[in-house]
């Protein structure tokens, strides 16, 4: 008989952005989970803060598949439509880089995406289920848009599309995410210019009529343009995980209005809230400071990755990095610096050899000292906390004492114990948290460099039997060249890295 889920044995508590507390997680249908979260507008190489965002939700992804839930993650992929300074005017930031680089701005999306997905490989992040693009929904969010104008929420001005915040909110409530009052946000904001062709300031772009040099355009009925830039993430979200669903992940920044105009259009077309639980990751600083590239406080994730930097001393491995933003919550402010990244290099190389050691453990007629149910038990409950990864960090270290402990025969375990006590670090510190055992990584990285070059050795050897000098002389060169020597003696030719 097939055992239960471990989600049957668990209670989740997630925090909802919406109601502002912790709530008991019910998924919408039982053992199944859609989960949305907002990807990155690919038009520069992928930073710091949104890498924080994205390994916090591969960690919500992975501890609900431990679990034993079926999830549909989305994550999108914008590359039309979003405006410079978040608004709706200005140009289109896939654009104007393609403009300023003088290429074609899918040659600038296709860039920026291989770029977004290397770097997130290398943070062990699990790729999502569907990643949509805004170009690739042009059509159905034409669609949506007509359904919000047949519901009454949206007007036509001069060929642009906007939604009626003011009408919306006759019936709903905008602003129940971010905690605004309409009447307050009225309240403090300039009258409109003569220029725009928004009934109120509060209205935003569902279509945009597009300007004559504007480059990304597609027809609609009302004008040759492009869609607003909240308008991708409400019709992808729906259309792959239907009018409700689960979870609507994304940074702190997106609360308003990303968000909260997510949520009126939603309801505006189905006439529902289309999420039950929002999350939201929180932010970066750099040294204390928040990160920004206009004041040089930035660090790339290449940057960092190679040393290649006058912030910090040297180079972190990925897995190291990904480690250090574990031990922070998802919904507090993490700092980088020199000091916090080399104390959790320290702490994660520890975390490795512990779990190294539990192999050769010697193993007695019972376990003294640690409860290894209760501890198991705890890993769960610290991650049953709103995805409580800090504590659950905590809670390894706990094992990783009494593990040194038992090698330095100061304590006992039991075979049972042993197993179980292997069992869950691996479960948790490799699968849940995501990380990588870089030692053996680097090992396995030296076993297969050297296969490699043993195998140009044999075939230098066999172009010397052949008096094919110029092949055996051109590959002794070349991997010269990249810093491996070859040393040719009575016994064979041996080699080492300079």
């Amino acid at each position: 008989m097939a055992a239960a889920p471990l989600y049957k044995t668990q209670e989740l508590q997630i925090y909802n952005s919406i109601s502002g507390q912790k709530e008991t997680f019910t998924p919408i249908t039982e053992g199944n989970i859609g989960m949305y979260v907002c990807g990155p507008t690919v038009y520069s190489n992928v930073h710091l803060g949104n890498c924080r965002t994205f390994i916090s939700f591969d960690l919500i992804f992975r501890y609900l598949r431990h679990l034993d839930y079926k999830v549909r993650y989305v994550r999108n992929i914008t590359d039309a439509g979003h405006l410079e300074n978040d608004a709706d005017e200005g140009e289109d930031k896939v654009a104007k880089k393609a403009r300023l680089e003088q290429l074609e701005p899918m040659e600038i999306v296709q860039r920026y995406t291989l770029d977004f997905h290397k770097v997130m490989s290398k943070f062990n992040a699990i790729p999502p289920s569907i990643e949509p693009t805004a170009t690739g929904h042009i059509v159905e969010q034409i669609e949506i848009i007509k359904t919000i104008i047949d519901n009454g929420f949206a007007y036509e001005s001069n060929g642009s599309i906007y939604f009626d915040v003011q009408k919306f909110n006759e019936t709903n409530n905008y602003g129940k995410l971010s905690g605004r009052n309409l009447e307050d946000m009225i309240a403090n904001t300039r009258e409109l210019s003569a220029q725009s062709d928004k009934k109120n300031p509060q209205d935003f772009a569902l279509w945009k009529k597009a300007d004559p040099q504007h480059i990304m355009r597609w027809p609609s009925p009302w004008s040759d343009g492009f869609p607003g830039w909240h308008l991708e993430c409400t019709v992808m979200s729906t259309k792959y995980l239907g009018e409700r669903f689960d979870i609507h992940g994304g940074g702190m920044d997106l609360k308003f209005p990303h968000h909260e105009c997510e949520i009126a259009q939603g309801e505006a077309a189905c006439g529902q809230t289309p999420v039950n639980y929002w999350m939201h990751a929180n932010m970066l600083t750099l040294n204390g400071k928040k990160m920004s590239k206009s004041t040089g406080n930035t660090i790339s994730p290449a940057e960092l990755f190679s040393g290649n930097n006058s912030v910090l001393n040297k180079a972190f491995d990925p897995s190291i990095v990904r480690f250090f933003m574990l031990q922070a919550h998802y919904r507090s402010i993490l700092d980088f610096s020199n000091d916090a990244l080399e104390a959790s290099e320290k702490g994660f190389l520890r975390l490795l050899d512990a779990i190294q050691a539990m192999d050769k453990l010697t193993t007695s007629q019972d376990t003294n000292g640690f409860n290894v149910s209760l501890w198991r038990q705890e890993c769960y409950d610290a991650m049953n906390d709103d995805f409580n990864s800090p504590i659950l960090i905590a809670k390894l270290f706990d094992a990783v004492k009494f593990i040194n402990t038992v090698k330095e025969q100061n304590a006992t375990i039991s075979i049972a114990d042993l197993e179980l006590l292997s069992a869950t670090m691996h479960d948790f510190v490799f699968d849940v948290l995501g990380l990588v055992d870089i030692n053996e990584t680097s090992s396995n990285i030296s076993d297969k460099l050297s296969g490699a070059v043993e195998l140009l050795i044999n075939l230098r050897a066999e172009a010397r039997a052949n008096k094919d000098f110029a092949t055996s002389d051109k590959i002794r060169d070349e991997l010269l060249e990249i810093g491996i020597q070859l040393k040719d003696s009575r016994e064979g030719t041996s080699f080492s890295l300079n």
